[in-house]
């Protein structure tokens, strides 16, 4: 038995040596079939003499790109094992190309170092599976969007390549130092998002960027040649033209953060430790808001929308966001701020907080925060019908606290601040009924007791004062006129302008008619006829017409309209009043003086035949 065992001993040791031999080779061989670089109709010319080494580099990194993007398809992983293996198939390369009668050193002159195709989890973040790839990039991308089905056609191979470009860009943020990130992402386009296959004349003439032989190559497979993928990664002068683009994004984010964080400080520290309100940030506002939730939004204006929001603590605010910021600029927005910071009166809204925002989705936001006013606007107040219509009484009062925060707007503050959109919508009210003046977007600082000229007017149609519409002439005295449109829509509980009639007809016109008839008590709103001293009552709506006269002289300054209201001093006799704005005569009149001082007439006409088109102009 022992002498068979060690006759057959020899045999066993030589067919161990071959196995081992066998699995050494097979461990070594490359995974790719390489058959197709024979078959394949690629254009070749470039590798033939003359040789036009950058392209055929080109043509052999797409060629060979074909066999990537198989073994990716079928091993998940984008590059090869090591670097036997990849030194093999780059040896089955110059074999197929030699059959081709092409020079088979040009592989090793384009490609030098076989680890250039081994896999390195340095390479492009990290990704060496598919798996990983998904992870990094995301289950849905927008390549898998994009270079789906058939590419050949110039359109789809187009929003393919932005595809790429777009992902790539991504990757590069995520790895800075990634050398083929253009590359893994076109063998996952081709490999696995593009149910055709790199094999596909569409798929390789777009995605891999082959150029394909015009010989063998149909119409619908004649593609621009793109260089989808290879551009990026391996041809220098457009890999420097990605860099650069990559650079300039960076860049241009960079010194949008820079200036967002100059705002940011400019607020905080110039305005913000005068005022005693809060720096918010934005996830602060959205936990109050719901993420700025359709169901908490409670208005809507031309420069913003106010949401309602419940702070941590449980106080109940009202959050405006800022529109139209590419316009006003954040200088704006600092004024206006800037402006809230200075007043100090209960009649007036104070800033409770603000908020800077800055991202790539949304882009600038920003936002000013006010305590919540539960019972709305007095716009919104006066539009109620039944049992919640406006008492006398608080009628009366809402009057009294707009006088109150005017007044201390033009005499208690150095230099005076100049609203320029009085108007019932900008009108808040309290639980109690108390009125607070709000949205100081239009808000100027003028010089006291000398008007202010603008080429430029701000405001609501119906509200502006005659001479600040007109020419420009900007005083305490327009806000007066704004407030006195106010008073009479108040008292009367009509719109600033009846557009009811074929002609349009202003509060302060109707109102004038009447009282000159002796027909006051048709003035008043009819629900409080009979709630309060008639003669009080004429007191209010005189002085609401004498605040809206169209001759700036002849109005009563804010003080003054204060103390009338409140029986202080005596309302002289109306004086006369010219012709109605809306009258044909008034127009022409006008027309030919704007005429005759070189000005031009084109807001003019617009504000007397659009009284019903509320808008508003910012300087």
């Amino acid at each position: 038995m022992d002498k068979q065992v060690m006759l057959l001993l020899p045999l066993f040791m030589s067919l161990f040596t071959i196995y081992i031999a066998d699995a050494a080779e097979s461990n070594n061989s490359c995974p790719m079939d390489l058959n197709y670089v024979e078959t394949f109709p690629w254009d070749t010319s470039s590798c033939r003499d003359p040789i036009d080494k950058n392209h055929c580099c080109q043509a052999l990194l797409s060629v060979i790109g074909i066999g990537l993007s198989q073994h990716l398809k079928e091993t998940s992983l984008f590059q090869l094992p090591n670097e036997n293996i990849s030194s093999t198939c780059l040896s089955n390369f110059q074999e197929r190309l030699k059959a081709l009668s092409i020079d088979p050193s040009l592989v090793t002159t384009c490609f030098p170092s076989p680890s250039q195709f081994v896999t390195n989890s340095s390479t492009c973040a990290g990704i060496i599976t598919i798996s990983d790839w998904k992870q990094k990039v995301g289950l849905i991308s927008p390549v898998d969007t994009s270079c789906n089905g058939d590419v050949s056609d110039e359109t789809r191979c187009s929003i393919c390549s932005d595809a790429g470009l777009k992902v790539t860009s991504e990757l590069n943020h995520i790895d800075p130092n990634a050398t083929k990130c253009f590359y893994f992402t076109i063998l996952y386009a081709s490999a696995i998002v593009n149910q055709y296959g790199p094999t596909d004349l569409g798929t390789a003439g777009c995605i891999l960027g082959m150029p394909l032989s015009k010989k063998k190559s149909s119409n619908r497979e004649q593609v621009l040649k793109l260089v989808f993928g290879l551009l990026g990664a391996f041809i220098g002068v457009l890999l420097a033209f990605v860099l650069i683009v990559i650079y300039r994004k960076w860049d241009k984010r960079r010194k949008e953060d820079m200036y967002h964080r100059s705002v940011e400080n400019g607020v905080r520290n110039s305005v913000l430790p005068n005022t005693g309100a809060k720096w918010f940030h934005i996830s602060e506002l959205e936990r109050a808001t719901n993420k700025f939730s359709q169901k908490n939004m409670v208005g809507q204006g031309g420069d913003g929308v106010v949401y309602k929001g419940t702070l941590s603590d449980g106080t109940v605010v009202a959050v405006k966001e800022i529109f139209d910021l590419e316009t006003k600029g954040d200088e704006d927005f600092c004024y206006e701020v800037e402006i809230i910071s200075k007043i100090k009166h209960r009649n007036l809204l104070a800033l409770r907080g603000c908020c800077i925002s800055s991202d790539n989705l949304k882009g600038k936001r920003r936002f000013l925060v006010y305590d919540f006013m539960p019972n709305g606007s007095l716009s919104y107040q006066l539009s109620i019908a039944g049992a919640n219509r406006l008492t006398w009484p608080q009628r009366k009062n809402i009057i009294l606290d707009v006088a109150k925060g005017l007044a201390y707007l033009h005499y208690e503050i150095k230099p005076p601040i100049y609203h320029r959109d009085i108007k019932a919508t900008n009108i808040l009210l309290d639980s109690k009924m108390k009125a607070k003046v709000s949205d100081f977007g239009l808000a100027k600082q003028g010089n006291e007791g000398q008007s202010h000229l603008t080429t430029r007017v701000a405001g609501t149609y119906g509200y502006l004062a005659p001479e600040y519409a007109l020419y420009g002439q900007l005083t305490e005295k327009s806000d007066v006129y704004s407030f006195g449109i106010v008073i009479l829509e108040i008292m009367s509980g009509r719109k600033v302008l009846d557009t009811m009639n074929s002609s349009v007809v202003l509060i302060t016109d109707w109102a004038w008619t009447l009282a000159k008839s002796g027909n006051m008590e048709d003035i008043f709103d009819q629900s409080i006829r009979e709630q309060g001293p008639e003669k009080i009552m004429e007191r209010f709506v005189l002085v609401g017409i004498l605040c809206a006269h169209a001759m700036v002289a002849l109005r009563p300054t804010i003080a003054d309209a204060l103390k009338m209201l409140e029986g202080d001093i005596d309302i002289p006799q109306l004086p006369d009043r010219p012709v109605p704005l809306g009258h044909e005569s008034f127009q022409s009149s006008l027309l030919h003086g704007l005429h005759t001082s070189g000005r031009s007439t084109p807001y003019f006409s617009s504000y007397l035949s659009s009284f019903s088109t509320s808008m508003r102009t910012t300087t």
